[in-house]
């Protein structure tokens, strides 16, 4: 772990730059510990590092470097609970599913293997980023890995339900993107009228569930009359 200072009012916690769980894993075992703590003012988790929000009226640089450095990670990690796995439903159809036949190309699967894959695997919330809401999650199997789009598209819409190198992921709303679709999502994954705006957060178990487009469309118009929240 290897703390740096982050401008004026904040500062970077470095852990192994890799992109794995077990790093990961750090990340949000200090994270959940630091929301207890009065010397800071936000938090943003990443892959691999932490970034950390403080009151330079109130608190120096080096006094939270301590605090943080006194944190252990190992009893930490003993105290969490397993996280209850949140299932997110998927349709697969053809309508929604923009890219298959790059991802069938690219992986040499079929249409009902992609699916079976991305549907069997237990995912990994390892950070939000890029635009609010949009949970970066991991890791695929291996046979699942494919490239970026090489030209992004100028929108993608909400919910769309993409692939690139070895994460899956869900629009949050619409913007421009160079993620492999392959499906589509009927629950919002951002509203900020809600308490907590980002349905998934940092350190949350996803699994996808296929549904058909009938399915689709009910849970679509049932979504769009109420606030979606999960345990």
């Amino acid at each position: 772990m290897k703390i740096l200072a982050f401008g004026d009012s904040a500062l970077l916690v470095n852990f192994e730059q890799k992109i794995d769980e077990a790093t990961n894993q750090k990340v949000i075992d200090l994270a959940t510990w630091l929301k207890t703590k009065s010397e800071v003012t936000y938090l943003i988790p990443a892959y691999c590092s932490l970034t950390v929000g403080f009151d330079t009226t109130k608190h120096k640089f080096e006094q939270l470097s301590q605090l943080i450095e006194a944190f252990d990670i190992s009893d930490q990690t003993k105290q969490n609970e397993i996280s209850k796995t949140i299932e997110i439903p998927v349709c697969y159809a053809d309508e929604f599913a923009l890219d298959l036949e790059d991802v069938m190309a690219q992986t040499g699967l079929s249409k009902a293997e992609i699916i079976k894959l991305h549907t069997h695997q237990v995912f990994k919330v390892y950070m939000l980023g890029f635009i609010a809401g949009f949970a970066y999650m991991g890791a695929l199997p291996d046979q699942l890995k494919v490239s970026r789009k090489q030209q992004p598209r100028k929108v993608v819409h909400e919910g769309a339900v993409g692939l690139a190198g070895v994460q899956t992921g869900i629009y949050p709303t619409d913007a421009p993107g160079g993620w492999q679709i392959i499906g589509q999502c009927p629950t919002p994954m951002f509203d900020p009228s809600r308490a907590q705006p980002s349905y998934l957060q940092p350190g949350d178990v996803v699994q996808f569930k296929s549904i058909s487009r009938q399915e689709f469309s009910a849970l679509k118009a049932v979504s769009s009359n109420r606030e979606v929240t999960h345990d």
